[in-house]
C-alpha cells in the first residue's frame, strides 16, 4: 500500500534543512565529501543535500525539526488553521451586517415589507401562508431589537471572530497555547451547536459539528494536552526521540558502550 512520505515531499517544496554539530564524531555522521564538493544529512528527510550547511553550533542548539508524525500533525494543525482563519472572515462579515442592520433598521423594514408583497401572487398560488411563515416571522422579529442589543451582539460576533484567527494564526505556527485555545473554545460552542442542530438538522451542521468534536478529541490526545498520555513531558520526548541529530547521537553512543561492556569482559 503506498504510504505517503512527508518528510521527502515537504524537502522538496521547501528546501532541505542542515546542520553542522561542533561534535566531531557527530559531524562525520551527518557529513560526506563527494566529487561535487561537500554535502551534509538533511535534518527533515535524512537525504544527504550538496552545499554549506545552513547552521553550525552545538547539537543541543540545533534547530528541532518536524519529521515524520510530528510533520503529519502539523499538516493537520494547518488544514484546522486554514478552516478557522476562514470562519473567522466569515463572522467579521457577519458582524459587521449586524452592525450596519443596526443602523438603518427602519429603512431596512420598509424596503422588505415593499418587496414582500412581489411574491405574494406566487405564494397564493402554491397556497403558502407568506405573511406568516418561519422565515418572515424571524426577519420581522429582528426588526424589534434595539439597537444597543445589535451592537452587543456585532461585538460578541466580532470578539468570537477574533478568537478564531487568533486560533489559526498559533496553530499555523504549532504553538501548545493555540492547541490548549482550540481545544477550550471549540469544546465551549459543542452544545450549542448540538441545540441548534436539535431545531434544524442539516448537512452542514452535522458536519460541522463532526468536524469539531473530531479535531478536539485528536489534539487533546496527540498532543497530551491536560495531562492525558503522559502530558507534556511525554509530548516533548517524543518530540525530541524523532530528531535526526538525537537518532544519530544514540547511534553513536552504542557502539561506545559494546566497547566499553567488552573492554570490562
Amino acid at each position: 500500500m503506498f504510504k505517503r512520505d512527508w518528510d521527502r515531499r515537504t524537502c522538496a517544496k521547501r528546501g532541505h534543512i542542515t546542520y553542522a554539530p561542533t561534535e566531531a564524531e557527530l559531524a562525520a555522521r551527518l557529513h560526506a565529501a563527494t566529487a561535487l564538493g561537500d554535502a551534509w544529512r538533511c535534518l527533515r528527510c535524512g537525504d544527504f543535500a550538496l552545499g554549506a550547511p545552513h547552521g553550525s553550533g552545538p547539537a543541543q542548539d540545533a534547530p528541532l525539526v518536524p519529521r515524520g508524525k510530528a510533520l503529519r500533525d502539523l499538516f493537520i494543525l494547518r488544514f484546522l488553521a486554514i478552516e478557522r482563519v476562514l470562519r473567522g472572515l466569515l463572522i467579521i462579515i457577519v458582524a459587521w451586517a449586524v452592525w450596519k442592520f443596526s443602523n438603518s433598521q427602519d429603512a431596512v423594514h420598509r424596503v422588505f415589507d415593499e418587496n414582500l408583497s412581489v411574491f405574494r401572487p406566487v405564494t397564493d398560488h402554491f397556497h403558502w401562508d407568506l405573511e406568516h411563515s418561519p422565515i418572515v416571522d424571524t426577519i420581522r422579529k429582528t426588526f424589534d431589537y434595539k439597537k444597543s442589543t445589535l451592537l452587543i451582539v456585532a461585538g460578541a460576533l466580532l470578539a468570537y471572530a477574533l478568537i478564531e484567527i487568533v486560533e489559526a494564526v498559533g496553530l499555523w505556527i504549532g504553538k501548545r497555547w493555540a492547541e490548549y485555545l482550540t481545544v477550550v473554545a471549540t469544546a465551549a460552542f459543542l452544545p450549542l451547536e448540538g441545540y441548534e442542530l436539535s431545531h434544524h438538522v442539516s448537512a452542514v451542521k452535522i458536519g460541522t459539528l463532526v468536524l469539531n468534536i473530531a479535531a478536539v478529541l485528536w489534539i487533546m490526545l496527540s498532543k497530551r494536552l491536560f495531562g492525558l498520555r503522559g502530558g507534556v513531558v511525554a509530548f516533548e520526548a517524543e518530540r525530541h526521540s524523532a530528531s535526526l541529530l538525537e537518532v544519530e547521537e544514540a547511534a553513536g553512543a552504542v557502539p561506545h558502550a559494546a566497547r566499553g561492556a567488552h573492554a570490562r569482559a
